[in-house]
């Protein structure tokens, strides 16, 4: 019998991961990964950070060396997409006009941001940050620049936003919600950093929006806010979230809601294609059995191991993990474990004041489903392995500052908690 075939689509980080992770399984068969960039697939957590500053070089951001694909037998289709699926013939058409058969599909395709629909929007300097092109650019942009104006007061835009206040630039941030980060943080924490990033000399505009872009030439000069403002600016920086890449899975009658629709063991309605990362919508205990689709890097390598495990023919299994993330801004590390919405009630260690805290958030019911840390990585481990276990841990005992927490997450017995309050 002929050995089988899989092709990965997307060579972002998921993507990268499935292929690794099936040849550490020791999948035989022969095995693609097709990648829309010229580049060799990286790492996107520094492009927001260390390397628009400078600090990360262009060659420390490869996953692997060029080697490994040579050494692994990963057959490497760079600067390629996927333009259709035939589920029948079992083959994908490339954007070059070559056809690749497959056994097993396995859809990486990640996902795009939100594009701002503004008049202006289309001048020079208005830029977004997503590949390591746009990365580049940005470095380049953000040296030469004054006045600084950053659209989205999420993840992506607090990062830059913060990085361009570290480099002494006039940074101004404009987000629509009345707090930031509020889809992902209690208010809590989301105060926090509102006060944490203002002292360090960001400008931060609640509650309105972008109307429109003025420009001069061509090049962007100024940016006008729904609150009557306008801002100087020879930089602007949009980051309101991304839209997943489900076009391609669509075209091929896929389901699709916010992702491409998959089980707990991450496959599709076609049994033949699977789907990980970025783009995907996965069913998850811990949101309740709901489907969520999460952007983050531990679920983009999470998912294409437990993935590899069942297309390399050891004993499938649902893909289980606690979510987590991070985000460093300035000089603050912000890790966050488990899904916050419909939180209830929240109890909080350590200090605001020096900055080295974090919040547990509980259910309507008491029990823990989430802890945002900030500049306490140990607190972060043990909210994960909490999680993670389910061990139970009431409110009252997060506030006795003398209850040992890793203790409590690794079963054994804390000290009882007479707190009340």
């Amino acid at each position: 019998m002929d050995p089988s075939t899989i092709v990965v689509v997307g060579a972002g980080q998921a993507g990268c991961q499935a292929a690794a992770s099936l040849r550490e399984r020791r999948y035989g068969g022969r095995l693609v990964l097709v990648g829309a960039e010229s580049h060799l697939p990286y790492q996107r957590p520094p492009l927001s950070k260390g390397h628009v500053t400078g600090q990360v070089q262009r060659d420390t951001l490869w996953l692997h060396p060029a080697s490994f694909y040579q050494h692994q037998d990963i057959e490497l289709y760079l600067a390629e997409t996927v333009d259709e699926i035939d589920r029948d013939g079992r083959r994908v058409r490339l954007g070059s006009g070559e056809t690749l058969p497959y056994d097993h599909l396995v859809l990486a395709l990640g996902a795009r941001n939100r594009p701002l629909t503004v008049a202006g929007a289309e001048l020079d300097g208005v830029v977004a940050l997503r590949t390591l092109d746009e990365a580049d650019s940005l470095r380049e942009r953000l040296a030469a620049a004054t006045n600084v104006v950053i659209v989205g007061g999420g993840f992506i835009g607090m990062e830059i936003a913060a990085t361009a206040a570290k480099l002494g630039r006039a940074a101004t941030v404009i987000e629509v919600a009345d707090r930031l980060m509020g889809r992902v943080l209690s208010t809590q924490t989301s105060k926090f950093l509102l006060g944490a990033h203002r002292s360090r000399g960001l400008n931060i505009g609640l509650g309105t929006s972008v109307s429109r872009i003025e420009g001069r030439d061509g090049v962007v000069s100024a940016v006008h806010t729904s609150d009557g403002r306008q801002l100087p600016a020879d930089l602007v920086i949009v980051g309101i979230g991304a839209v997943p890449n489900v076009e391609l899975a669509a075209a091929a009658g896929l389901k699709v809601d916010n992702g491409i629709v998959v089980d707990e063991y991450l496959r599709t309605e076609d049994p033949d294609i699977s789907a990980v990362g970025d783009c995907v919508s996965c069913p998850s205990r811990f949101a309740g059995g709901l489907p969520v689709r999460l952007e983050s890097v531990q679920n983009a390598t999470g998912q294409p191991r437990s993935l590899a495990v069942r297309l390399a023919g050891g004993e499938p299994a649902p893909y289980d993990a606690v979510p987590w993330f991070w985000s460093d801004q300035a000089d603050l590390k912000l890790q966050i474990a488990g899904l916050i919405a419909g939180h209830g009630s929240t109890a909080l260690r350590g200090s605001l004041e020096g900055e080295r805290f974090s919040v547990f958030c509980f259910d309507e019911g008491g029990a823990l489903i989430g802890v945002e840390s900030v500049n306490s990585p140990s607190d972060h481990m043990v909210a994960r392995r909490l999680i993670q276990s389910g061990v139970p841990v009431t409110r009252e005992q997060i506030l006795d500052p003398e209850l040992d927490l890793r203790a409590l997450a690794l079963g054994k017995v804390g000290k009882p908690s007479t707190a009340t309050h």
